[in-house]
């Protein structure tokens, strides 16, 4: 069964926001010419790697709901320019909108089990398409 993270996607306001970095960053690399990988670099280095990148994702949660999850492809040791040890999240780019869930603030990240973890929100319920700030919208309406 596989394990997930969640953390706070500091700085997006909106999974739009979140894609358009990620785009943003792939299109520098293209234009450098290097390949193009997403790593996310945390202080503290997950200790259940295994269960991670087998099946994990790294779930966002953006504007106070987990929001958005990507796939977890494997955890690499990072020095900083300080020459300390952080924990590289290599992320797959593709972000996949889940069903939203308020989340109250923390620090770092934590694990997720996969049974707690929001669906992915498919196309079915119809409002996939809606753009996030109406969604958001009728959810607290209690219209959705």
């Amino acid at each position: 069964m596989a394990l997930h993270l969640i953390k706070l996607c500091v700085g997006a306001t909106s999974i739009a926001d979140l894609e358009a970095w990620i785009a943003d960053r792939a299109d520098t690399a293209r234009r450098a010419g290097v390949p193009f990988e997403q790593i996310h670099v945390t202080r503290m280095v997950p200790s259940r790697k295994d269960e991670l990148i087998d099946g994990g994702s790294l779930y966002w949660v953006i504007k106070g709901e987990v929001a958005a999850r990507q796939r977890l492809l494997d955890l690499r040791t990072v020095v900083d320019p300080d020459g300390i040890r952080r924990c590289g999240l290599v992320l797959d780019p593709a972000v996949i909108r889940v069903e939203p869930r308020p989340s109250r603030p923390f620090q770092g990240w934590r694990y997720l089990a996969d049974r707690e973890a929001p669906r992915d929100l498919g196309t079915s319920a119809g409002t996939a398409d809606l753009p996030e700030a109406l969604s958001r919208e009728l959810r607290d309406l209690g219209l959705l």
